[in-house]
């Protein structure tokens, strides 16, 4: 008994001990997430017009889906933008409706959902966005499926593209919901018979991937033929999935800060940049579910009745686990057709003496020599004295790569890709290095260099360095032509 007492009382004392520890932590976070200032309207406001899952029925129409839509913006401009007080009117905010940066006084909102339409539709895409931003990160991989004969349709994600403080409402399932609704009206538009693919960008990846899964496992949903992923999130850090407890005490007034990990100027016109711990809780909820459902599948024996699947992702990326694409999502498929694509860092000899030791074999630690049941290409310097780079494919079931030479290189003073940069060309009006001028934006972040004196920029230096374009983007266009153009696979049984 003596025994069982100690046991008890020890046990107390730690979970005790534990409690305080967390409430400390919560309670110095909350402090010093007053310290990113307080909250704009864009961060208060979520639009209560916004679809959610229980709207989204199996008899929703993308019509009612693009009329909701409108009421949404409608309010955003009714809550938020008509009521801009004198001092958030400032040229690097867009949401002052008569700054440089509103999207209301561009040619085109690309925050809103959007269709191409080809002269004679062949086949069916459906584009969906990441985390934080819009249909307009979809623009140019639409154009090359349209340019295919494909109808594609670029689909605003629920809490997207309006304001940042409608993300902290929403939920995992009302953007599943939406891809079911996206899925059903492009494949209708396809036609029987016609390939049907989906194509999905960071949070759009894992959606896409879950998507498959539900079809997987029973779901009467439109089967896509083939997925092409962009810096999917498959896994996030394990801090994501602890961020609801930092914002506990944002119920409070004075702590309503600690409900967002990021509170910065809205500058960019497709995209948020502030970002709020719900966020971070509904994409750790969405690959938690996706690791679930794919072990199903495994234990099931049906994971080999995945459409095959085609990805590019960073080496480094500071925003979702490449691991994780590899080890939860690549090693578990069957052989399936699928294929890998792994942009290496700038290994030339300028570049590497600054690398640091752990990113000199990430490359091998990722993706030992071992036969795969998947295509695996690497984009990698041709030789450490030079920025030329080569792709390095390794067929399914074998370990010896062939060679190939890619007519590319890597710009100066480019270290590596971003997680952000691969699904934008040089000449992307907004993120590319070299924007094109027949389609000119007020803004144009691919081309920033900042340089000059700390703590006198609006917008951490750190931020308008990060890489906003993919230099190898010409390859990647490449591969996605030629995976559009191959034939449908027939379905395995299940």
């Amino acid at each position: 008994m003596n025994i069982l007492r100690r046991l008890r009382r020890t046990a107390i004392g730690l979970v005790s001990t534990a409690a305080v520890v967390l409430a400390t932590i919560v309670l110095v976070r909350a402090f010093d997430a007053r310290h990113m200032g307080p909250l704009k309207p864009w961060q208060r406001v979520a639009p209560a017009s916004e679809v959610t899952a229980r709207d989204l029925d199996d008899a929703f129409s993308i019509r009612q889906y693009l009329a909701r839509e409108e009421i949404v913006f409608e309010e955003v401009r009714t809550r938020v933008e008509s009521v801009i007080a004198p001092g958030d009117r400032e040229p690097a905010n867009r949401y002052w409706p008569d700054g440089p940066l509103s999207p209301s006084r561009l040619p085109k909102d690309w925050n809103r959902t959007f269709e191409l339409v080809p002269e004679r539709i062949r086949g069916g895409v459906l584009l969906v966005h990441g985390l934080t931003d819009a249909p307009y990160s979809m623009r140019r991989l639409a154009e090359i499926y349209r340019d295919l004969g494909f109808y594609a349709l670029a689909l605003r994600m629920p809490g997207h593209g309006t304001v940042p403080g409608a993300l902290t409402r929403t939920d995992w399932t009302d953007w599943a919901a939406a891809v079911r609704v996206g899925a059903r009206h492009v494949k209708a538009r396809a036609g029987e018979g016609a390939p049907f693919h989906i194509v999905g960008y960071s949070n759009g990846g894992a959606l896409a991937v879950d998507y498959a899964l539900d079809v997987l496992d029973g779901a009467k949903l439109p089967k896509a033929d083939r997925l092409v992923l962009v810096s999917p999130m498959i896994g996030v850090g394990r801090a994501a999935g602890f961020a609801r407890v930092f914002g506990l005490l944002g119920v409070f007034p004075y702590f309503e800060t600690s409900r967002w990990l990021d509170v910065m100027p809205e500058y960019i016109p497709f995209k948020y940049v502030s970002f709020p711990v719900n966020a971070a809780t509904q994409t750790a909820a969405l690959t938690k579910a996706i690791r679930a459902k794919t072990t199903r599948a495994v234990k099931t024996r049906t994971i080999g009745g995945l459409p095959p699947i085609l990805t590019f992702v960073s080496l480094v990326d500071a925003t979702v686990r490449t691991d994780s694409t590899v080890r939860d999502l690549y090693d578990r498929l069957g052989s399936n057709g699928s294929e890998l694509v792994v942009f290496d860092v700038n290994r030339s000899s300028v570049v590497r003496p600054f690398l640091r030791r752990r990113e000199e074999g990430r490359l091998d630690r990722l993706l030992p020599r071992r036969p795969r049941p998947y295509r695996l290409t690497v984009v990698t310097n041709a030789a450490a004295g030079t920025r030329e780079v080569v792709e390095r494919n390794v067929a399914a079931g074998r370990e010896d790569a062939g060679v190939r030479p890619l007519g590319l290189s890597w710009p100066d003073g480019v270290y590596s890709l971003s997680h952000v940069a691969l699904p934008f060309p040089p000449d992307d009006p907004l993120y590319g290095s070299e924007p094109a001028l027949d389609d000119p934006f007020p803004v144009q972040l691919g081309t920033l260099q900042p340089r000059g004196e700390r703590a006198v920029l609006t917008v951490p230096v750190e931020q308008l360095m990060r890489l906003t374009w993919n230099p190898f983007f010409p390859f990647v266009e490449e591969r996605v032509r030629a995976w559009a153009a191959l034939p449908v696979q027939p379905a395995e049984p299940r």
